[in-house]
């Protein structure tokens, strides 16, 4: 049995970049609905456990991934290996939606290492 909380469907997230819900939950994946406000960016983190992938389904996104830097549009993908230090960002002065498919054996708000926040979290409050 897994020791870590897991994702249930429906569930939502409040972030001072913005919040995200959980659409669906299979075996090993999780598919949630990322919003962010203008300006608004998670913290550069890395998981251990899962990969992403990140669809923009409305604004533009700013992805870092590892020392690249790629622009995506609406309907553009990033892929997210798991490992890689990276970071999500809206730029723009509209707000940003992205679909996030998360695959992996840990798909939980504790699989993440936090290296540096905007908002002053810390990264033994990764979960916040």
């Amino acid at each position: 049995m897994n020791e870590y909380p897991q994702y249930t469907v429906g569930e939502t997230g409040e972030r001072p970049w913005g919040s995200w819900c959980v659409l669906d939950i299979q075996p090993n994946t999780v598919v949630k609905r990322l919003f962010l406000v203008p300006g608004g960016r998670i913290s550069l983190q890395r998981h251990r456990h899962r990969s992403e992938r990140w669809v923009v389904l409305k604004g533009a996104a700013t992805v870092l991934c590892e020392a690249e830097t790629i622009h995506l549009a609406k309907g553009e993908s990033a892929i997210i290996p798991s490992g890689a230090i990276h970071r999500l960002s809206n730029e723009q002065t509209e707000p940003l939606e992205v679909l996030e498919v998360q695959i992996g054996d840990l798909l939980s708000e504790e699989d993440i290492e936090r290296f540096s926040d905007d908002y002053g979290r810390s990264a033994e409050a990764a979960a916040n």
